[in-house]
């Protein structure tokens, strides 16, 4: 291993780790060109961490369980899936009629909640060998308790849930979720500037730091900040991969926004300016395909962040959020140009928004070589 990033120098406090993070960075790294690989690197396997009756979904648990379960069987089909739950045998009797429990494995641990993209580990490679980064899960820069859910990755390493040889990094104290951030697999980060410097987070860094930083522990070359573009209703502060999604080295796809009586309209048309503006690493403008703004959805007077750009890309296929409307096909048709070689799958998930997030906020994949085969 040639990295260890972000662990406390004995003696310190917290307090006097944040305070000196940059200094305690540049003691304790040793880098070997890292990399953090796209989304449409094989995979091993995809995390679900399933709803129960403690989560904030208790009053509508059958409606969401439903979508989980159709999310667990379009991802069984195709590869492993890994369900978190603290009562597996529960879930066992939700899912067994329907998903291919051959490829289904449980990991019996508490939880908060059910964003697995943000609280579970991300994986990088370094010298061709994965390694697992735990990062501090806050709840969105403290906005929801995550006790249980930042420790949802040390429990499954300890439960044997990752190949041997795979270790598992503390990256303490750096707050960092993985929907706040695209890879291109090739040195690029897509991110916005709004989450990752949002307040309770990492606000004891500044801007210039925090792009030193990722560039250290991802081995990016390049950072790619968005300042524009928003949803109503979302609590992540602007997380990346409800806007705007890497789909090859050269391809992105995004919110686009043509409705000028839309509260959305001004900042996604901004936000398209800038990814107009964007160059590859050769200095070529990015292909841009537009997915079309999701129709309002409410819910007790709000407004929730329906988004065809939180799509989930498995082994194979590509699994999108459908809201019940006819842009549902037509998010579908221009996702298709992005993934020719891949089967695009549509699932309900207005249930999702309702808590505020969709299909990719609830799954987390793990690249090929990561998960192990053996358990």
């Amino acid at each position: 291993m040639g990295i260890i990033v972000g662990l406390p120098c004995s003696g310190g406090s917290e307090k006097d780790l944040q305070l000196n993070f940059g200094k305690v960075m540049a003691q304790q790294t040793e880098m070997r060109a890292p990399f953090l690989p796209a989304e449409w690197y094989p995979q091993s396997g995809v995390q679900l961490t399933w709803p129960h009756a403690g989560t904030d979904w208790a009053y509508m648990l059958d409606e969401v369980q439903e979508c989980f379960v159709n999310i667990a069987n379009e991802i069984a089909k195709r590869e492993l899936l890994l369900i978190v739950t603290p009562e597996p045998e529960e879930v066992k009797k939700q899912i067994a009629a329907t998903v291919n429990m051959e490829n289904v494995r449980f990991l019996k641990c508490g939880t908060n909640d059910t964003w697995a993209r943000d609280h579970g580990g991300i994986t990088v490679f370094d010298q061709g060998e994965p390694v697992v980064y735990d990062f501090v899960f806050n709840g969105w820069g403290m906005k929801f308790a995550a006790n249980l859910d930042n420790l949802v990755t040390r429990n499954l390493s300890v439960q044997g849930t990752f190949a041997d040889g795979v270790q598992v990094i503390n990256m303490q104290p750096f707050v960092l979720e993985g929907g706040s951030i695209e890879s291109d697999g090739k040195g690029t980060l897509l991110t916005t500037v709004e989450c990752l410097s949002s307040q309770n987070r990492n606000e004891y860094l500044q801007k210039e730091e925090l792009e030193a930083y990722l560039k250290d522990v991802f081995g990016f070359e390049r950072i790619l900040w968005l300042e524009n573009g928003y949803l109503a209703g979302d609590d992540t502060d602007s997380h990346i991969d409800t806007l705007a999604r890497f789909c090859s080295e050269d391809t992105i796809a995004y919110v686009q926004c043509k409705d000028e009586s839309d509260e959305h309209f001004e900042e996604l048309q901004a936000m398209e300016q800038e990814l107009q503006a964007f160059r590859q690493a050769d200095g070529k403008p990015y292909r841009l395909i537009a997915l079309p703004m999701a129709d309002p959805v409410e819910w007790e007077g709000e407004r929730l962040p329906a988004t065809y750009a939180n799509f989930l890309i498995i082994n194979g296929a590509v699994l999108l959020p459908y809201y019940k409307s006819p842009k549902d096909e037509l998010a579908k048709k221009a996702l298709q140009q992005a993934f020719p070689e891949r089967e695009i799958i549509g699932i309900n998930c207005l249930p999702l928004i309702k808590q505020h997030g969709s299909l990719h906020c609830v799954t987390m994949q793990y690249p090929e070589g990561v998960v192990s085969i053996d358990n």
